[in-house]
């Protein structure tokens, strides 16, 4: 299992991963258009890597606080393969 975390924020929690990007779901306002770090945790290491906010909206709307889903594109294709 992956982990992705901003690199100034809070662990989001990955719906789906690929080389290229990331579907992520968490309480961060990511808004399309916007450049971000994320440190990409896979089972070989961890990775700092640039991407670009795709699209986001909002998931979930509760009295206390407000759930996004957010597509990220990586800037380079990092290797996301189970090791061995």
């Amino acid at each position: 299992m992956s982990r992705i975390r901003l690199r100034l924020g809070p662990d989001l929690v990955v719906l789906d991963l690929t080389d290229a990007g990331v579907c992520v779901e968490g309480r961060a306002r990511l808004l399309p258009g916007r450049r971000i770090d994320v440190h990409v945790v896979t089972r070989s290491g961890r990775v700092l890597v640039r991407a670009t906010v795709t699209r986001a909206h909002v998931s979930e709307v509760r009295a206390d606080a407000l759930t996004y889903q957010a597509a990220l594109s990586f800037d380079h294709p990092i290797d996301t393969s189970p090791s061995a």
